[in-house]
């Protein structure tokens, strides 16, 4: 399979769109600020794998029927949000509890959780929906093949990004964990922040719609 003639003006592209800050940078960021490198980490993951849920989906069709479904829409919306808000307040109801260290960090469940808040985002599938199509070559004799190749690129590009802020959250929570005082109020806000995702996700509206 060739790649699009203007591939690296979509790589250009995909670059600007990975480092600017977006839901998934901020997710990654309140889990780490929350739980530590590893559970951000894990996180990154995660989301990654959510991530190539939705590209599959998009170059198989999947993602465009959901799109123009609007019940379909709603209940992924509604299950995405409120699962995010879940995590939020779990996080902000053990604000006040002693973090685990470092090799007891939940790693397996930040990874599951992770790629249950990138998947049941409708934003992620209204994205490459719109982004990538505008790069196809419509003489491609595999388009959903290109379609899921330029959306490895995406993806590999925003988790890249995430390690980033992951490294400098951590760096944070380190810093403000030697303050006991503010490191549960770190907590508390990390998970209201999760929760303030999880809001702004409800009101996502289906693209297309007024």
């Amino acid at each position: 399979m060739s790649l699009p003639a203007d591939f690296s003006l979509f790589l250009a592209a995909a670059l600007v769109v990975a480092v600017v800050p977006g839901p998934g940078i901020f997710y990654v960021a309140a889990r780490t600020l929350s739980e530590g490198r590893r559970a951000g980490v894990a996180s990154t993951f995660g989301t990654a794998f959510g991530g190539l849920v939705h590209v599959i989906a998009g170059g198989l069709g999947v993602s465009a029927l959901i799109m123009a479904s609007a019940e379909a829409f709603a209940l992924l919306k509604f299950a995405g949000a409120l699962y995010l808000i879940w995590l939020g307040f779990r996080a902000f109801r053990d604000a006040g509890k002693l973090p685990p260290p470092p090799e007891a960090a939940p790693g397996r469940r930040a990874f599951g959780e992770g790629i249950m808040v990138e998947a049941t985002n409708p934003k992620t599938a209204a994205f490459f929906l719109a982004f990538i199509p505008q790069f196809l070559d419509a003489t491609a004799t595999h388009p959903a093949l290109q379609f899921i190749t330029l959306g490895l690129v995406s993806v590999t590009l925003n988790t890249l990004a995430d390690f980033v802020v992951v490294a400098a959250a951590s760096a944070t929570r380190e810093s403000l964990a030697r303050r006991p005082r503010l490191f549960p109020a770190l907590r508390r806000g990390s998970g209201l922040f999760m929760m303030g995702l999880g809001a702004s996700l409800l009101l996502a509206r289906r693209p297309g719609t007024g």
